[in-house]
C-alpha cells in the first residue's frame, strides 16, 4: 500500500473513529453521569466527566435541608449531563437535575408501591407547601400537613418527615404529597393499641381537649373518648362548660368501646352513687316538698327536688282553673315552687309531680261557702247556645242553663236579653266538685209560680187574663198566678164556627175549664170549650132533656134565666 493510500485509510478510520466518539457522547446527553472533582474554585466544584472536558457545578447544588455534604478535591459525584460542550468548550452539568432524576425513579417506585417517602418543607407557597422529596419538589397542600389545622408550620420546616405521594405526573413534573395521610395510619395503630388495651368498666385518667354543646372529648393518652352532656352529672346539666373546661384532668369511667370504630363512651356521673336508688322511700306519693324549676316545655315543667333528681309537672297539673295556659305562663325557670308527690317509677326514672295539689280544690272551697240554694254574684263571661257562663269568685265559672233563666218564657228567647259583662245574681243549684261544675239559676230568684199558686184539680173553672193573640190560639195568664198557659184554636169554643182567635182581645178575661195540671211536669192546660161543654151538660141535667119534649133552646134558655136570678 502506497503512503498516500495508507494516510487516506487512516483519515478514515479516524474520521469513523470521531463520529462513533460524537455520536456516543451524544448519547450520553440528558443522562446522568459519574465525574470526579478535580478542583474547588470559590463557589464552584470543577468536575471531570470524562470526556475530555470539564464542567463547573455551584458548591450550593451539594447543600440543601438534609443534605449537607462536605465536598472536597477527588471526591465522585453523579451529575446530570446537559450538553458536552458549551461556547466556553465545557461541559454543561448539574447536581441538583441529577439528584432530582435518581429521585424520579425513587419515587416513582415507592408510588407504586404505596410506601412512605422521607422529604422536607422548605417552603410556603399559595395553598400550601414546597416539599424536597431528596431533589425532586413536591407539592403539600394545606389540608394535608396535619389532622388539625395548624397555623404556624415553622417548627416543621426543614425537618426530615415522612410523606406519602398522593400523585404524580412526570411529564409536567408536579408531585403531590400528604404529612395528614402518615399521621393518621399512625394514630389508626396507635390507636388500636391503646384500645386493646383499654376495658369497659375501667376507671382512667384523661384530660379535657374540647368542649361542645352536647360534651365534652377527653384524650386518654394518644386517643380521644366522648364524655356526654348526660353522663356528666346526675342532676340536669345545660352546658359541658358547667362541669369542666379545656385542659382539666378528669377521672371518667369508661362506658363502652366500639372496637371497629375505636369510639369511646365516657361517663363520670357513674362513679358518684346513683340518687335514684330508694327513690321511692324517700319520697312517698302525697308528699309535699320544695323544689326548684329547670326547664320548662310546652307540656309542662321539670322541678329539681334533690340534686340529680327532676320530677315532671305535667301542664294538667299545674292549675285547678287555667286548663289551655302555657306552663311558663304559670311557672319560670329557677323559681321555687311547692309541689306534691303524684307517683314515683325508680325502673323508668321518673317522677310525677303536682303542683295544684299543694292548693285547695276552689270547687271545694265553693261548695262550703256557697250551698246549693245561696245567692250568687257574677260577670257574664261567656254566651253559648246553651246558656250563660258567669264568673265566680276563686277564677272559676257558674252555668245557667237556657232552662233555668226563666219560668214562662223560652230560654233561647230570654237569653238575648244579657250580653258579656253584665253583672247578675244566680240562684247555686248544685256543686260537682269531681266534674268540676256549678249549676246556677235566674228563674229561682223569683220563686217557682207553680208552686207559689198553690193546688188546681182537673174540671176546676179558672179566669184567665188573655196575653197575646195569635192565628193559632190565645195565650193566657191564670188570674191570682205567675202561672201561663196556651189555648189552642180548636179549645176556645164548642161550635166549629166561634173557633176564631180574633173574637178575643188582649186583656180580656175569659173563664175556662182545667183540662190538665202536672206539677212535676209544670204543666197546665185549660179549655173554653171544655167549660162550655160541660156547662151544656149540667143544664140538660137540670132542666130537662131533649126526651121530655123541650127543645135545647128552651133549656138553656131555662138555665140562662135561673143564672140571671141567681146573680141578682
Amino acid at each position: 500500500m502506497s503512503a498516500v493510500e495508507s494516510y487516506s485509510a487512516g483519515r478514515e478510520d479516524f474520521a469513523a473513529l470521531l463520529e462513533e466518539s460524537f455520536t456516543r457522547n451524544e448519547a450520553l446527553e440528558g443522562t446522568v453521569i459519574k465525574g470526579k472533582v478535580v478542583a474547588i474554585e470559590k463557589d464552584m466544584a470543577i468536575i471531570d466527566v470524562g470526556l475530555k472536558t470539564e464542567g463547573r457545578v455551584a458548591l450550593k447544588e451539594f447543600t440543601g435541608p438534609g443534605r449537607d455534604e462536605e465536598l472536597k478535591v477527588g471526591d465522585e459525584v453523579e451529575v446530570y449531563l446537559d450538553r458536552i460542550e458549551n461556547a466556553l468548550g465545557e461541559a454543561v452539568i448539574s447536581r441538583d437535575k441529577a439528584r432530582r432524576e435518581e429521585s424520579w425513579v425513587k419515587l416513582e417506585k415507592a408510588f407504586e408501591a404505596r410506601e412512605k417517602v422521607m422529604g422536607n418543607i422548605f417552603n410556603t407557597v399559595k395553598g400550601g407547601y414546597t416539599v424536597d422529596l431528596d431533589g425532586a419538589v413536591a407539592f403539600l397542600p394545606r389540608s394535608q400537613v396535619d389532622i388539625r389545622p395548624i397555623r404556624d408550620v415553622g417548627p416543621l420546616m426543614g425537618q426530615p418527615q415522612p410523606f406519602e405521594i398522593l400523585k404524580m405526573d412526570r411529564r409536567r413534573g408536579n408531585i403531590v404529597v400528604s404529612r395528614r395521610t402518615v399521621l393518621e395510619e399512625t394514630r389508626a395503630e396507635a390507636r388500636s393499641e391503646l384500645v386493646a388495651s383499654l376495658e369497659e368498666g375501667q376507671v382512667i385518667d384523661g384530660v379535657v381537649k374540647n368542649i361542645t354543646e352536647y360534651g365534652a372529648f377527653v384524650d386518654l393518652g394518644g386517643i380521644d373518648g366522648l364524655l356526654h352532656v348526660t353522663d356528666m352529672a346526675w342532676r340536669r346539666v345545660n352546658h359541658p362548660s358547667e362541669v369542666v373546661t379545656i385542659g382539666q384532668t378528669v377521672k371518667v369511667k369508661i362506658i363502652k368501646i366500639n372496637q371497629e370504630t375505636h369510639r369511646i363512651s365516657l361517663g363520670i356521673k357513674q362513679l358518684l352513687a346513683d340518687p335514684w336508688d330508694g327513690i321511692a322511700a324517700r319520697y312517698p306519693v302525697g308528699t309535699r316538698l320544695k323544689g326548684r324549676v329547670t326547664n320548662i316545655t310546652d307540656y309542662g315543667a321539670f322541678v329539681e327536688v334533690e340534686p340529680g333528681i327532676e320530677g315532671l309537672i305535667h301542664v294538667s297539673e299545674m292549675s285547678w282553673t287555667k286548663k289551655n295556659v302555657h306552663p311558663g305562663k304559670i311557672v319560670s325557670t329557677s323559681q321555687e315552687v311547692d309541689v306534691a308527690i303524684l307517683e314515683v317509677d325508680q325502673v323508668k326514672r321518673r317522677i310525677s309531680l303536682g303542683l295544684k295539689q299543694t292548693l285547695r280544690n276552689p270547687w271545694e272551697v265553693f261548695a262550703e261557702q256557697h250551698p246549693a240554694g245561696s245567692v250568687v254574684e257574677g260577670e257574664v263571661k261567656n254566651k253559648t247556645e246553651f246558656g250563660l257562663f258567669l264568673g265566680l269568685e276563686g277564677d272559676i265559672d257558674g252555668m245557667i242553663h237556657l232552662s233555668d233563666l226563666d219560668w214562662n218564657r223560652p230560654g233561647e228567647q230570654v237569653i238575648e236579653e244579657y250580653k258579656k259583662g253584665d253583672m247578675l245574681q244566680a240562684v247555686v243549684l248544685d256543686v260537682d266538685v269531681e266534674k268540676e261544675r256549678i249549676s246556677l239559676g235566674l228563674k229561682q230568684l223569683g220563686g217557682d209560680p207553680f208552686v207559689d199558686a198553690g193546688e188546681f184539680k182537673k174540671g176546676q173553672v179558672v179566669t184567665c187574663e188573655i196575653i197575646d193573640v195569635k192565628d193559632g190560639g190565645l195565650d193566657v195568664k191564670i188570674s191570682g198566678t205567675d202561672m201561663t198557659t196556651f189555648i189552642k184554636r180548636a179549645e176556645i169554643a164548642r161550635d166549629r164556627a166561634e173557633q176564631r182567635p180574633e173574637r178575643f182581645a188582649a186583656g180580656e178575661k175569659v173563664d175556662a175549664r182545667v183540662i190538665l195540671f202536672d206539677k212535676k211536669a209544670r204543666k197546665i192546660q185549660v179549655s173554653i170549650k171544655a167549660l162550655e161543654v160541660a156547662e151544656e151538660r149540667e143544664a140538660m141535667a137540670t132542666y130537662g132533656s131533649a126526651d121530655s119534649g123541650a127543645s135545647l133552646g128552651d133549656i138553656l134558655g131555662a138555665a140562662l134565666k135561673k143564672a140571671t136570678t141567681d146573680k141578682k
